[in-house]
This record gives structure tokens, C-alpha cells and sequence, in this order.
């Protein structure tokens, strides 16, 4: 039925160029990957002739193993070229090379198309096997990002690749490239690059930031080269530990050493340090091949001692990336980092940034998992402690809260105060909302009371209350006549919308009983039930949540005898009704119902804060709504879905 193509995917002419990233917008990276290519085509020898003008020619030339036309096409045409699947890691020589054996660095296929950064078509001219082809590639809109524009095949012996465009735009200065390719690909003494005839020998390599010798005894010596890279290109190519031994490299770079250590290429350190290790007196730890280290003593000693030292110098250089490093671990970590106040925040930077400093290879993920735990602890620390301490002043004796902050410092102080904020503005935007007939009061003033447990009592502040299976399933029971919806199940399936936009949650506290210490037990059910604005308590709403308090102690479902604490609020309660009433079957009292208005429930809680939004009135008087709100969701609201 679906057989046929009625139409293919178009691209407009610019699709390639905002699909390339910085290849096709940054000269230096673009180069980088160039010549990056040409390492890949077991070239030993790359010439590049940079114009002093626009409207000139580029070119870059290598020594590599060239490509025949139909491989042409297939790598080099290909969108996103997989390397590693079509060619593996091992890089291909000519067949009169004598290079040693090397490892790939291309994987993707997007370096290959940087001469885009400068024009949007380009030349190659690619020979092997006694047969040159000559390719116009250049993009366009269509149902292809890029094309071949032509293609011509002559005779030539030898081997290698030369790309050339006409520059158009972003010229590239070639002392800066040659400082940076120079440096980029230092690694491999015998990988020769030349810019406008000129290559820059390592000795006058710029960014050098530490040089020293390590004596081993009998005539071995390793001396350990830390240059900054990044202070020459974005591109983090070729980045990590590069054994030299008679100014060979040994295998490739890596921030692996040996079967000693393993410093994270993830790192700041690593992404803007690379290292060169030359060294003496090694000539026969080398395999014949020269793809790594023989295993031996004196080889082992080298690592420990490379390893040892890059470590140190990491650490000297912690303050070059320590704010690099806690940024990047805190952005990862932001959403979290926003729930927190002002104090608490200003601590798990402090953390982070030690961390950071004192352990500059520590792998980026650990990092981030650190701060989390740090935010997650701060979390458990929100002031509930102080608090406590205040609610239990005299209503008026404001002047304690100065004496009592003398016994706390600096940082403790801002989280109490980030909580007494928080509590404050969620006092006043109930104030505000409960009065306003246009509220809606399912999706701002009702998650807003359930969220702040603390409004309804001290007993009630506690983080062990939460929702669990059980009472779930009695919820369910409870309702599942009516029209009841779950707010979010999944996430949150305490809470439950009810016809008349009426809002209930159930939440409990579980805790080992005594008698069964290998049993968990409900000890405490809280249900809180808010009616829409304007709605007057009865005695039937009262008598409904008695009726829920009966049904939860006898539903057969709990394990336990849980005390159950009822709530309803609403915006009056009529003459005559019970505003507190307790619940028993003759032997025991096993349930509360409190029935409250959202102005009671305002007053209280401000008396419990000392009245200090009285005292501060002048600050959240000044203060929308929307602004308050803003404050307060601080995450996404809640959405309705059917059981």
C-alpha cells in the first residue's frame, strides 16, 4: 500500500553549511580538519599556499594515498561518512611509505568539507594507481545538500590529494594558521606541514607553559612538554599523551598511560592541554612496528613517573580551568540549581569550584553527579530546623529573630531566609488568588497549597509525607464512582481532581512499626480537600470527609492503625458547622477532620512566621502576582489526565 515515494527530502542551498557547525564558519577549524584528512590518508608531507587577497586561489596538497574514482565517490559523497565501519581505525599508506602504523582520527565525515568555509564549491584532485580524476564539488538547493558539477580522469603517476578553492569569503591569515597547525599536530615529529614554504620546527612552538626532565638512571631520561593549545584553535584534535623516542611518536596520542592511569579526555585539562613526552634511552622498550611500549619495568616506571607528573601539573594549572570545569557542571545541573535559594546556591558553587581546583582530571560526569548530591543535601537542609526555632517566639517578638541569627553564620542565615521568602510569598499569592473570582484555582491556587503541607502545621512539615501504592489504591476505590480524575498518575498520584473543581490529596508517613520491626506501617494519613473559590463549607462537606476518614481506617487496605488528619478548605464555612471534629470507633480515636477557610489558613501561617509579612508588607505590596507566581512555580504545572 505504501510502496510508492511520492516525494523526497529537499534541502535548501545553505543546508550543508549550517549542518557543518564550525568546520564551515571558523578558518582554523576548518584547516585543522583538512590537514586532519591528510593524516588520515597515510600522508607524511602537507603543503599549503594560503592567497594574501580574496578572489584568490587555495590550495592544500599531500603526499597520501590518493583515491580512485569510484572510492571518491563512495567516501568522500557520502553525508556523514562512516570511517570506522567502511574502513576501520588503521590509516592506509602508499605502498613506498615507511611511515609506521597509525591510528584514524576522522570518524564522521564532516572535515572533509571545510574548503566550504571559504567558497561554496571547491576542486579536488586525487591520483593513485597511475590515474588522476579531477572533481568540481559545490552545493545547492534540491533533493542533494551537495554535488558533483564535473568530473575529468588523466593519466599521472604517484600518489596523493590537492584541494583548491577560490576564496570568497573568511580569509585565512597564514601566520595564525601555521602557528596553529604547528601546533595541533606536533604530536608526530615526522608529520611535516608547511604553510606558504614555511614550517615551523618544534623548538619555536608557541604555548608552552611547562618543560622538565625526568632522570631514570642509565642513561634514560623522559623530558615532559605541557603545551596550551587552545590558546591556537577551537578544535580539540589530536589532543593527549604523545611518547616520542628519537623524535618518533610511539602509537598515538592518548590520555591513557599504559596500565597505570586513565586521565579523562572529557576534561577541561585534557581539552586544552596536550602533552609530548621525549624521551631517551628507550629505543629498545619500542615494539617493531613503533605501535606501543614493550611491557617492562623501565617502561612501567616511565608511565608512573609521566603520570605522576602530569598530575601534578594539572594541579598547578587548576585555576585555568577550575571556573571552565564548575561551569560546566553546574549548567548540567541547572534546572535543580534554580529550586535552590540564594545561599544555598552560592554554596554548591564554592563546592564545586574546590572540587574542581583539587582534582582538575576528574571526569566531567562525576563532576556533575557530585553537584547533584551537593544540591540534593542542601535540598534536605531548607531552614526547617530555624524555623522551627522561630515559630516558637512570641508573635510580636520580632527583635529575637536578630539575637537568634547571631547564632548562625553568614550562609546559614541566607537559607533561612531564602525560606522565609519562599513561605512568604506563597502566604501572600494565596492571599491574593483566594480572592480572586477569576482564579483558577485547579492549576495555581490548589497545587500551590498542596506543595506548602507547612500552612496547615509544624506536624505536618515533614518530607517523610508521600504517596505510595497503597494509597493509591484507596483512592481509586474512593472515587471510582465518580468523575475523579489523577493529576499527572504517574508522577503524582496523590492528588485527584473531583467534579465541582474540587482537589484532594492523600499523603502518608511510613515508618517501622515497634512490635514488627521488619514491617513498614502507615503511621500517618494526611488528606487535604480544597473547594473552588467562593465555595461555603456545610455540614455536608464536613460529614463527606468524615465519611473518607471512615472508608480509608476500615478499607481493609492499610497495614497498621494510621492516625488520619482531614482538611477541607473552602472560602467560607456556614454558621453552625463543626470546625474541628474527631473520629473514633469506641476504643480508639483514629481520625481528625478540621474544617478552615483560605483567609484562616493565610492568618495562621503568617502568625506562625511572626508576622513578618506584616512587618515586610511594603516589599510583597510592590510585588505582582505574576511575579510572585513566577517565584513560586518554579517547575512545570501539573497536567490532568483520565484514570
Amino acid at each position: 500500500m505504501f510502496d510508492q515515494t511520492l516525494q523526497g527530502s529537499l534541502f535548501e542551498e545553505d543546508y550543508l553549511l549550517r549542518e557543518l557547525g564550525q568546520v564551515a564558519h571558523a578558518p582554523q577549524v576548518a584547516l585543522t580538519e583538512l590537514v586532519a584528512n591528510s593524516w588520515d590518508a597515510g600522508a607524511t608531507k602537507v603543503e599549503l599556499i594560503i592567497p594574501d587577497s580574496v578572489g584568490n586561489t587555495m590550495t592544500i596538497t599531500d603526499n597520501g594515498h590518493g583515491m580512485t574514482s569510484t572510492q571518491f565517490k563512495k567516501r568522500w559523497m557520502t553525508l556523514r561518512y562512516n570511517r570506522l565501519k567502511h574502513q576501520g581505525d588503521q590509516v592506509e599508506f602508499p605502498d613506498d611509505s615507511k611511515a609506521k602504523p597509525r591510528i584514524a582520527f576522522g570518524r564522521n565525515g564532516v572535515g572533509r568539507h571545510g574548503l566550504l568555509c571559504f567558497a561554496d564549491q571547491y576542486e579536488v584532485q586525487t591520483w593513485r594507481d597511475g590515474s588522476q580524476t579531477t572533481f568540481i564539488v559545490g552545493t545547492e538547493s534540491g533533493p542533494s545538500p551537495f554535488v558533483l558539477k564535473s568530473e575529468n580522469q588523466y593519466d599521472r603517476p604517484g600518489h596523493g590529494t590537492r584541494l583548491s578553492v577560490q576564496i570568497l569569503r573568511k580569509l585565512p591569515d597564514p601566520e595564525e594558521i601555521l602557528t596553529v597547525l604547528s601546533t595541533r599536530f606536533l604530536h608526530d615529529p615526522e608529520f611535516e606541514i608547511f604553510v606558504n614554504g614555511v614550517r615551523r620546527p618544534f623548538a619555536q612552538i608557541q604555548g608552552r607553559v611547562s618543560t622538565e626532565t625526568i632522570e631514570f638512571g642509565e642513561g634514560r631520561t623522559a623530558t615532559v612538554i605541557v603545551i596550551d593549545s587552545t590558546r591556537q584553535n577551537q578544535s580539540s584534535v589530536h589532543q593527549g599523551i604523545a611518547f616520542w623516542v628519537q623524535r618518533r611518536l610511539v602509537g598515538a596520542p592518548s590520555w591513557a598511560v599504559g596500565q597505570v592511569a586513565n586521565f579523562d579526555g572529557r576534561t577541561r585539562f585534557a581539552k586544552r592541554y596536550k602533552v609530548i613526552v621525549d624521551t631517551n634511552g628507550f629505543e629498545s622498550e619500542v615494539e617493531q612496528d613503533w605501535t606501543a611500549f614493550k611491557s617492562s619495568p623501565a617502561v612501567k616506571e616511565l608511565f608512573e613517573a609521566t603520570a605522576k607528573h602530569v598530575e601534578k601539573i594539572a594541579k598547578q594549572l587548576a585555576n585555568e580551568v577550575a571556573d571552565s570545569s564548575s561551569e560546566d557542571a553546574l549548567t548540567r545541573n541547572r534546572v535543580e540549581l534554580a529550586t535552590l535559594g540564594q545561599g544555598a546556591r552560592l554554596e554548591v558553587a564554592e563546592f564545586t569550584k574546590i572540587v574542581a581546583q583539587q582534582h582538575p582530571t576528574v571526569s566531567p560526569d562525576f563532576l556533575a553527579t557530585a553537584v547533584q548530591a551537593v544540591i540534593h543535601l542542601e535540598k534536605t537542609k531548607s531552614g526547617a530546623a530555624l524555623l522551627q526555632k522561630l515559630s516558637s517566639l512570641s508573635n510580636d517578638d520580632v527583635e529575637g529573630l536578630d539575637r537568634l541569627l547571631n547564632e548562625w553564620d553568614v550562609k546559614d542565615a541566607l537559607r533561612v531566609l531564602d525560606e522565609i521568602d519562599s513561605r512568604l510569598s506563597v502566604i501572600e499569592t494565596i492571599r491574593r488568588l483566594a480572592d480572586d473570582p477569576s482564579t483558577d484555582e485547579l492549576h495555581t491556587l490548589h497545587p500551590l497549597i498542596l506543595r506548602s503541607r507547612w500552612l496547615f502545621g509544624p506536624e505536618f512539615e515533614s518530607q517523610e509525607f508521600c504517596s505510595n501504592a497503597t494509597l493509591k489504591t484507596i483512592t481509586k476505590e474512593l472515587f471510582k464512582k465518580s468523575e475523579a480524575q489523577f493529576i499527572n498518575e504517574r508522577n503524582r498520584p496523590d492528588i485527584v481532581v473531583l467534579p465541582e473543581k474540587t482537589t484532594l490529596q492523600m499523603t502518608g508517613i511510613e515508618s517501622f512499626d515497634p512490635t514488627e520491626p521488619t514491617l513498614t506501617h502507615l503511621q500517618h494519613v494526611l488528606l487535604i480537600e480544597l473547594k473552588k473559590g467562593g465555595f461555603q463549607l456545610t455540614r455536608l462537606e464536613v460529614n463527606q470527609a468524615d465519611g473518607y476518614v471512615q472508608d480509608i481506617a476500615n478499607s481493609g487496605s492499610i497495614t497498621g492503625a494510621p492516625f488520619i488528619s482531614a482538611w477541607v478548605v473552602g472560602q467560607k464555612i456556614a454558621a453552625g458547622v463543626a470546625r474541628d471534629k474527631e473520629v473514633g470507633d469506641g476504643t480508639r480515636k483514629y481520625g481528625r477532620i478540621r474544617a478552615t477557610t483560605f483567609t484562616t489558613l493565610v492568618d495562621t501561617a503568617n502568625a506562625r512566621l511572626l508576622k513578618l509579612r506584616n512587618v515586610l508588607s511594603t516589599r510583597y505590596e510592590e510585588t505582582t502576582t505574576d511575579k510572585l507566581l513566577q517565584r513560586v512555580f518554579s517547575t512545570p504545572s501539573q497536567q490532568v489526565i483520565e484514570l
